[in-house]
Parts: C-alpha cells; sequence; structure tokens
C-alpha cells in the first residue's frame, strides 16, 4: 500500500515496524459540547484506514483519545455551574453515540487526558533534564524549541516563518518564554480551574503532551502512522515531534496522514456564518450511514464541500447500494439451488477481478472515492447478471461481494433481518391482505406509510418487492 506522508510530501510504501501489526494514533476531540461534521471526517477517514487494513490481514493498534480538560471545557463549565468533569463525561458519551451512528468503530483504546497526568509530568521531567524545556517563575514550564534542530519538519516552515505565524498566540506566562516559538508543557491552576500538583506548581498540562504520552505509554517509543485533521500539522503535531523524539531520542511516526478541510456550500465552516452544524445537526435530516458515504466519496486529502444538493446525491448513491442487495436477497428467496452454469462462473470472475480493482483503488493512498466507483460496477454487474433464472450460489455470492466490500468503507447496506420481517413485511401482508379485501383505502395507506420510511412497493410478476428511495 502506498501512503501520502506528510513528513517527507511524497507517496511511500507501507512497510510496518512489526510485520502484519500496524500502530496507529489518531487525535481525538476536545470534549465540551456535540462533534461537528469537521469533527467527524477524520473520524470517517482513519476508521475506514483501520477496517481496510485489518481487511489485508493487518493487527490493528488504534488509539485515539478524548481532551478532557482544557479551556473550553472549563469555560462550559463555568457556565452551567458544574464540575468540568461533568461536561467531558457527558460530551464523550455523545460523542460515542455519534460514532456509533456513524459506524466508526471504537478504538482499541481511547484514552483520557485527566488519567495520564503523572505520565505527562514525568515526560516533562525528562525534558527539563535533557535541556529541552525550562521552568518560568511563575512555574510554567516551556518546551525550548531552538533546542530540537528539526523543529519545522512535519510543517516544512523554517524557524522564522514559524515564528511570525505564531506571535498572535497568547499562553499563560508568556513573559516567561525565552523565544515567541515556546510552547507550553505545564501551566499555573487559574481560580476555579482543576488542578493537579506537580514538581513546578499545581497546574494542568499544556495541549500538545497528551499525545506524546498518550502514543508512547499505548503503541511505544515509535509508532507506523499518526494521523489527523491538516488543521493540526502546526502547531499541534509539530509540536508532538518535537516533545516525543527529544525525550525518547527515535523518531515518532514513520508516516503522518492528514484529511483536507471540510467546506460548506464552498464557504469555511463557522458558527458566524451560520453555516456550523454538529452530527447531531445532520442526523435530524439524514440517516448518518449517507453522511459516512459522502465523507468517503471524495480523497481524503482533497478539499470537501458539504450541501444537500451533495448530501441528496450521497443518498441515492447508498441506496442504489442498498436497493441491489436487498434485490439480490429478494431473488435468492425465489431461486432453485442448483449448479452454477457457465455463464455465472464468467461472472464470478468478473466480481472477482473487480474486486482486485477496490483493492488497488483502496492501496493508492485510500482512494475511497474510486472504491466506490468499483461498488457500482460490482451493483451494475449484479443488476445486470442475477436475474430470475439465476442459481441461488449464484446471486448469494454476488450479493455478498457487494456486502463485503461495502463493509470495507464501514457502509452498512444489508437490513438486519428482524427489521424487515417485524414492520416492512408485516405492513406489505396486511396490505396485500387489504387489497384481497377490496378495502383500497387501508391499502393506500400503507404504501404511504412505507413511503414515509422511505420504502417504496414495486407490484411485479413475482410478487411484491420494495426498495428504499
Amino acid at each position: 500500500m502506498n501512503i501520502y506522508n506528510t513528513l517527507t510530501k511524497r507517496l511511500e510504501e507501507f512497510k510496518p515496524i512489526e510485520p502484519d501489526k500496524v500502530s496507529m494514533y489518531v487525535c481525538g476531540p476536545t470534549v465540551y459540547n456535540l462533534i461537528h461534521i469537521g469533527n467527524a471526517r477524520p473520524m470517517i477517514i482513519f476508521d475506514t484506514f483501520r477496517r481496510y487494513m485489518t481487511y489485508r490481514g493487518y493487527d490493528v493498534n488504534y488509539v485515539s483519545n478524548f481532551t478532557d480538560v482544557d479551556d473550553k471545557i472549563i469555560k462550559a463549565a463555568n457556565e452551567e455551574g458544574v464540575d468540568s468533569k461533568e461536561i467531558s463525561e457527558r460530551y464523550i458519551k455523545e460523542c460515542k453515540k455519534d460514532m456509533e451512528g456513524l459506524n466508526v468503530m471504537p478504538a482499541t483504546t481511547h484514552p483520557k487526558a485527566t488519567e495520564e497526568i503523572d505520565g505527562m509530568i514525568d515526560m516533562i521531567k525528562t525534558l527539563i533534564d535533557k535541556g529541552h524545556a525550562y521552568v518560568a517563575d511563575d512555574g510554567t514550564v516551556y518546551y525550548r524549541t531552538t533546542s530540537f534542530k528539526d523543529y519545522g519538519k512535519l510543517s516544512h516552515k523554517n524557524i522564522e516563518d514559524l515564528e511570525g505565524g505564531h506571535r498572535d498566540i497568547k499562553v499563560t506566562g508568556s513573559e516567561g518564554k525565552e523565544d515567541m516559538l515556546d510552547f507550553v508543557l505545564w501551566k499555573p491552576k487559574k481560580e476555579g480551574e482543576p488542578y493537579w500538583e506537580s514538581p513546578w506548581c499545581e497546574g494542568r498540562p499544556g495541549w500538545h503532551i497528551e499525545c506524546s504520552v498518550m502514543s508512547k505509554r499505548y503503541l511505544g517509543d515509535t509508532i507506523d502512522i499518526h494521523a489527523g485533521g491538516e488543521d493540526l500539522i502546526f502547531p499541534h503535531h509539530e509540536n508532538e515531534i518535537a516533545q516525543s523524539e527529544a525525550a525518547n531520542g527515535v523518531p515518532f511516526a514513520h508516516y503522518w496522514m492528514h484529511n483536507a478541510f471540510l467546506n460548506i456550500d464552498n464557504k469555511k465552516m463557522s458558527k458566524s456564518l451560520g453555516n456550523f452544524f454538529t452530527v447531531r445537526d445532520i442526523a435530524a435530516k439524514y440517516e448518518l450511514q449517507v453522511l459516512r458515504f459522502f465523507m468517503l466519496s471524495a480523497h481524503y486529502r482533497s478539499p470537501l464541500n458539504f450541501s444537500d444538493s451533495l448530501m441528496e446525491s450521497a443518498k441515492a448513491g447508498l441506496s442504489r447500494i442498498r436497493n441491489c442487495v436487498s434485490d439480490l436477497d429478494f431473488r435468492a428467496s425465489k431461486a432453485e439451488k442448483k449448479e452454477l452454469s457457465d455463464s455465472e462462473r464468467g461472472t464470478l470472475e468478473k466480481a472477482l477481478a473487480l474486486k482486485e480493482k477496490f483493492i488497488a483503488a483502496m492501496d493508492d493512498d485510500l482512494n475511497t472515492a474510486d472504491a466506490i466507483s468499483v461498488i457500482f460496477e460490482l451493483v451494475k454487474l449484479a443488476n445486470t447478471e442475477a436475474d430470475e433464472g439465476s442459481s441461488y450460489g449464484f446471486i448469494m455470492q454476488m450479493k455478498d461481494a457487494v456486502v463485503e466490500l461495502s463493509d470495507v468503507l464501514g457502509l452498512i447496506v444489508e437490513e438486519a433481518k428482524e427489521d424487515l420481517d417485524n414492520e416492512i413485511e408485516a405492513l406489505i401482508e396486511e396490505r396485500q391482505q387489504a387489497r384481497k379485501n377490496r378495502d383500497f383505502a387501508r391499502a393506500d395507506e400503507i404504501r404511504d406509510e412505507l413511503l414515509k420510511k422511505g420504502i417504496v412497493l414495486k407490484d411485479t410478476r413475482e410478487g411484491v418487492k420494495w426498495e428504499r428511495v
């Protein structure tokens, strides 16, 4: 597999540290509110990467943190008059609900910043001892950026450029900094803030140190892949490299993956512009699987524009796949169990070739857009070749092929059998009986009821069939 490495600015063949294993750290959300759709993009993208690597036979150790101590969390807690832990625990719970709706798998480990304070203090001590950090008069601990000769290697900027872009960032105790680019590792407490004891002062960690510590604890000093949104390249990921490599004396991550920004109607998402949407906002209008499909419809390194028209297109695309699967299920229920014909075997060979084409797309820097196009090719093949005269085995193998590749992308395209049996089929049966009784008003009511659920009925020679719209 080839991966575009932000560190080297080129496509590189993926070679894991340990054969058949992948260690991967993905920066998670700061939990002070419901996650927005910008947060959802890296969650979906790197969950898909994880799924694909698992599909290819790798054992993936996937770590994604929750930042549960932060100025925004403290502000939200003070506004509500509650403890900051109550805010963070509430929104971790809500975040997990949204992740489930998006079919994002739980990480192997979801560490929380507040549970890793001892490790942060230990790493800060190491950095001070090695001359990479210093303590200001008020107890603030700063990282000495000039001590790390490779500072800026991820963002590909020189020190002068970085200092210029860093001047407007205000931090506690900034008057104690040796250099404008130095950043906070530990800061003194303020009134009404949570704090922890440390050798320097009662206070709390800076943001950057938590990921260095969590990655080291759960994955090791050097990991295969570190990932996140491109907004994290500088300063967050740049600072993580400086901290980790200075403390541990080895490279931090071999591959750095970053997804591009999400825009709303060709504008940057912003509360001031009134175009800020949480995942929960989208869930009120669309099934979250549609949002996942939409996110995967473009290459992860390409900027993605969100709009209602594009979401409708995504909804139609996902429905096309689902309708194929449900139609194949219906055909299989009517099919004979007999030997595959030569024609069917030939079609299955074509399906296998499409599977290899899918893998080639995913191996090309996780090209999910092309992978989805391959699934559509497979759907077209299944719709064309699996007819009422096809064998049961052939139909089910075609269906399994569509479901298999969709599952790699985390797309749920197969209806839960109990939902079909208990709800849709019951209503279809009631409608059939109403028609027999010439109760056409009730039959029409049921059709309308199903339509509201996104189900369209079709009366065919083979019986009543349904599909999603």
